[in-house]
């Protein structure tokens, strides 16, 4: 049994699909990952897929409410297996992912989505309706147009943040932001793969889009240009005060074990009470720690890794390679 906080989380959240504007619609849920749809003349973009088919259905459910179109496009914002694995479930669309998206996904797709599965019991409820790894059938290297209609939608690999493909779903025109991971509004982000010394700077390019509403990978939809800050800069203060505290502690000389222990408690009080906070803190610490170290490319998780990790800076067992960075 591993213990994570999140195999606790195991009740049902309130769903909301949100109206952005004509066609632009926000699927969110206390604080899951969400979804964004983008209804066009000839079809429907869903952005980031859920985590198994079963659960994209609930997706295609809300569409079906608002069109009669079928989904021809999905946008993967990155690799992570509680956005992509629900891809099937949305018939044979186009699935496009930044080139450097679908390199993660030939590193180490097998092995996140083993450890997601295992550490997300509610999320992949109906896992055995995942025929497998979610490939992108295209991908772009820096940005990438498509049009729906007169309907401009810009996809760019904006910048490394979450983690190194990070992808985002611009409209210009109505000026409506689908942030996948990078931004995150009152939930804690994950930072088990991310680029810290690079997010800061990523998020600069996302505040320069000038969006005036968001979906945020999670959190509600972010109705006012204050909200859109406020996500975006509430995101910055996480991960730089998190970032900041790890590197003084391996300034210091002190062990991963002390740096979690200092960091929980410096963290606590200010984002406590985001939502995920004590699943993503272990593995947020174990990352800052390798990057603060000087390991730019972050490790592999497995459900092996995870398991060794939580025992040892949850319940102070041995480690054998947390501390190493290789």
């Amino acid at each position: 049994m591993s213990g994570f906080a999140s195999a606790n989380d195991l009740s049902d959240k309130i769903i909301s699909f949100d109206e952005l504007g004509p066609g632009l619609f926000a699927y969110t849920a206390e604080g899951d990952p969400n979804s964004g749809v983008i209804v066009g003349p000839d079809g429907v973009v869903v952005v980031d897929a859920q985590a198994t088919p079963a659960m994209a259905q609930d997706v295609m459910a809300r569409i079906a409410t608002v069109t009669p179109r079928h989904v021809g496009q999905v946008v993967l914002t990155h690799y992570h297996a509680v956005r992509v694995l629900g891809a099937s479930g949305y018939g044979n669309p186009t699935i496009i992912a930044s080139e450097t998206t679908r390199d993660l996904i030939v590193e180490r797709g097998q092995q996140d989505m083993d450890s997601e599965i295992g550490r997300f019991p509610r999320l992949f409820r109906g896992k055995e309706s995942i025929p497998g790894l979610t490939w992108p059938t295209h991908s772009f290297k820096d940005r990438m147009t498509i049009w729906l209609g007169d309907r401009e939608a810009q996809i760019i690999h904006v910048g490394r943040s979450h983690t190194a493909g990070d992808t985002v779903v611009w409209l210009p025109k109505e000026k409506v932001l689908f942030a996948g991971d990078t931004v995150e509004f009152g939930a804690t982000p994950y930072c088990g793969d991310a680029h810290f010394a690079d997010w800061s700077r990523t998020l600069d390019a996302v505040a320069a889009l000038g969006a005036e509403k968001m979906v945020p990978g999670r959190g509600r939809a972010l109705m006012t240009k204050d909200d859109c800050r406020e996500a975006i800069e509430g995101t910055r203060s996480f991960t730089t005060d998190l970032f900041t505290r790890v590197r003084e502690g391996v300034a210091k000389g002190w062990g991963l074990k002390d740096i979690y222990d200092d960091t929980m408690g410096f963290m606590r009080p200010k984002y406590g009470s985001w939502v995920i906070f004590e699943h993503c803190m272990p593995f947020n610490v174990t990352r800052a720690f390798d990057e603060a170290g000087g390991l730019d490319h972050p490790r592999i998780w497995t459900a092996e890794r995870d398991v060794e990790m939580w025992k040892a800076l949850e319940h102070g067992t041995a480690m054998k390679s947390a501390e190493v960075h290789s």
